[in-house]
């Protein structure tokens, strides 16, 4: 059952207070697929969204039904050539992201970073693809992404994922399945590789395993098939990564009363027993958000700190030759 808490805090990407900035990045917004995406149910599904809570914003809502995915695309003033996808949570139940951009890609912009919202498909609508339909969308968006390298002035070899509670599992498993064959090739775009050059994982659903799993999370991405051994390992993240698994960041508060951190420890032990460039930060509270605030109201940095990591592999900037 989806209940207020989680849908107050599926999303990062709208949950924050948007910052200051020097210059008003630009946003525009468009589908990601050309008519109706693949595998459309036989009864059209209408995009549906409602308010996350009866207090906030206009742009504070969440959708239950995605009928046409979209991209909300966040564009710096001075943009620096790196580019990073953002998957928002809703426990597969529904997307909580809005239509202007949220805190989290106006942050990445004001770093010069190019910002795209995914807004993705679920499960429950029916769709040819099953369990694989939000993966399907995160390919197509990767790909737009960098088909648009002079549309958006992005460097393709500068491209991160980054997901979010659920949208942390779209975005495992996009770093996890980039290649996988989900739709047939409908422009030049879908010849480029969906694979991300870094992973952010916050807070992120990451196992179908009883031990640690987000039950609402599993039943609303496996459906009929959620006590199905053999279903919950294939959309367990940590027990499917491949040998070209990006440098990934995986964060959670150890507080989390949504998502167990035992998800993130999880998948912080596969990536290191299989050798893959990886860190793991446990915050001390914040419970299914961002850490909480030191006791003298300092934030704690944790954008920077993904940042940081990241810019140890090649992204935001390129590493000096």
């Amino acid at each position: 059952m989806t209940t207020r808490r989680t849908l107050l805090a599926g999303s990062l990407a709208t949950m924050l207070p948007l910052p200051a900035f020097a210059a008003e990045p630009t946003v525009e917004r468009f589908p990601l697929w050309p008519g109706t995406p693949p595998g459309a149910p036989a009864g059209s599904v209408a995009d549906q969204w409602v308010k996350r809570s009866p207090t906030g914003g206009a742009d504070d809502i969440a959708w239950p039904h995605v009928g046409v995915p979209m991209l909300t695309v966040v564009r710096p003033a001075t943009p620096n050539g790196a580019a990073v996808l953002i998957c928002p949570g809703g426990g597969y139940a529904r997307v909580a992201v809005g239509r202007l951009g949220g805190g989290i890609a106006r942050d990445f912009a004001s770093r010069g970073i190019t910002a795209f919202e995914l807004l993705y498909r679920l499960p429950h609508d029916n769709w040819a693809a099953g369990s694989d339909v939000a993966l399907q969308d995160a390919q197509r968006a990767m790909r737009l992404i960098r088909a648009g390298t002079t549309r958006w002035g992005i460097d393709p070899s500068r491209v991160a994922v980054t997901g979010f509670s659920a949208g942390g599992h779209v975005a495992a498993s996009l770093a996890i399945r980039s290649s996988l064959p989900l739709y047939s090739p409908i422009d030049a775009a879908d010849r480029l590789p969906a694979r991300p050059d870094v992973a952010g994982l916050f807070f992120p659903v990451i196992t179908m395993s009883d031990a640690g799993v987000h039950a609402q999370s599993r039943r609303e991405l496996l459906g009929t098939r959620a006590a199905d051994p053999a279903w919950q390992r294939r959309y367990s993240i940590e027990q499917n990564l491949p040998a070209d698994m990006p440098p990934t960041w995986v964060a959670c508060n150890g507080d989390d009363p949504v998502v167990p951190a035992k998800n993130s420890l999880l998948m912080y032990e596969a990536l290191h027993a299989a050798k893959v460039t990886a860190a793991l930060t446990i915050y001390e509270k914040g419970g299914h958000g961002p850490p909480a605030a030191h006791r003298d109201g300092t934030p704690v940095p944790w954008v920077d700190q993904f940042v940081a990591f990241a810019g140890d592999h090649g992204w935001p900037l390129r590493l000096p030759s």
